[in-house]
């Protein structure tokens, strides 16, 4: 089993005029101690992720300061941007690095995003695939046909050429069959996380890719399963809890009301976020926060986070990205990387279960 770092920082809580700062550090931490990645992710017009913005921008910067680790975007959100342009700018990345680059793509949810392309919200699954499969065929050196400014057909190819012959691809699902059906059939690897689905959802969700992955490729195609979980590791479970309750609160607040803020994106169990009392929010949220610390996390001591690799890996993950930028303070944070390396040292020796 493979650890990741994955960041997605509330910026408000991010604000002392050094941001980046836990992203460089960590991913030179990550770079120097077998971490397999760094994610970052797109996120628009909001402080819930909002200094995030392009992730071929920070893969940039962290193919910069890093030789080894993989630098991956988590994710670029497809139907907001040209083909092209995508397979431009990660190749950029790709060269910077020396070959490191993967994307993970994402169909996007929110309508507010949207302003950036507003034509594509409604087919915006079906646009994801098309772009995932054009992406890829300009990376591989083929010749791809648009449309021209004047109505004629131009037939390009993709400069910079990469590294990669093959550009590492995940499509992001959150809990929808679908998606993981998607990323199966399209035998890309897929990129999930654990805040609205429980561990009977999450197998279930896994059996499915897999069988959409033999069904296309053969039962003999692997295929990749990443989890991000929310991480803060240490010396002591309850002082850990304590640690996080406050800044993991507030995220799950910020995440909370930017759902609420989306006039097409109902709450995680259909019912319209709007209409529910503050107090009956703040329920949600301390149930949340129990449920995210004790089942749907990386959480406590070395050995805690030991049984969640274990556990993961007995579901079928093959890889665990540990989302460490939430509000806790950046120092405890890189404090915290010590103690992570040494769960990254111990998953190291656990894989999954053939068969899985």
């Amino acid at each position: 089993m493979d650890l990741s770092l994955f960041f997605f920082a509330d910026t408000a809580a991010a604000d002392d005029g050094d941001r980046y700062r836990l992203l460089l550090e960590s991913a030179r931490f990550a770079d120097t101690h077998g971490f397999r990645a760094v994610w970052t992710p797109e996120r628009h017009f909001h402080t819930f992720g909002g200094q995030y913005p392009n992730p071929s921008l920070t893969g940039a910067a962290l193919a910069t300061v890093t030789e080894r680790v993989a630098i991956r975007a988590g994710s670029v959100v497809a139907p907001l941007h040209h083909p092209v342009r995508i397979a431009e700018e990660w190749s950029v990345v790709d060269n910077l690095s020396g070959g490191r680059a993967g994307v993970s793509f994402a169909s996007g949810w929110h309508a507010g995003d949207f302003l950036l392309q507003p034509q594509n919200y409604q087919d915006r699954k079906n646009i994801m695939v098309e772009t995932v499969g054009t992406v890829r065929r300009l990376w591989r050196g083929e010749e791809a046909e648009f449309d021209g400014p004047e109505g004629e057909r131009r037939r390009i190819r993709l400069f910079p050429r990469p590294v990669q012959r093959e550009l590492p691809v995940w499509i992001t699902a959150a809990a929808s069959p679908q998606s993981f059906r998607i990323a199966g059939a399209l035998g890309a690897g897929v990129l999930t996380h654990q805040l609205g689905q429980a561990d009977d959802a999450l197998e279930r969700n896994i059996a499915t890719y897999r069988s959409a992955l033999a069904d296309e490729h053969g039962s003999a195609a692997r295929g990749h399963v990443v989890v991000m979980l929310h991480t803060l590791v240490g010396e002591d479970r309850e002082r850990i809890r304590e640690q996080v309750r406050e800044p993991l609160t507030g995220y799950l607040r910020s995440s909370m009301e930017l759902i609420a803020a989306s006039p097409a994106a109902p709450g995680a169990d259909g019912f319209d976020l709007n209409r529910i009392s503050d107090q009956d929010r703040e329920f949600m949220l301390a149930r949340q926060f129990d449920r995210l610390f004790t089942r749907a996390g990386l959480f406590g001591t070395v050995q805690d986070g030991v049984e969640t690799v274990r556990r993961l890996a007995a579901m079928g993950v093959d890889e665990i990205a540990c989302l460490i930028d939430f509000g806790v303070d950046r120092d405890e944070v890189l404090r915290g990387l010590h103690h992570l390396d040494a769960v990254r040292a111990r998953a190291a020796g656990i894989d999954v279960p053939i068969g899985v």
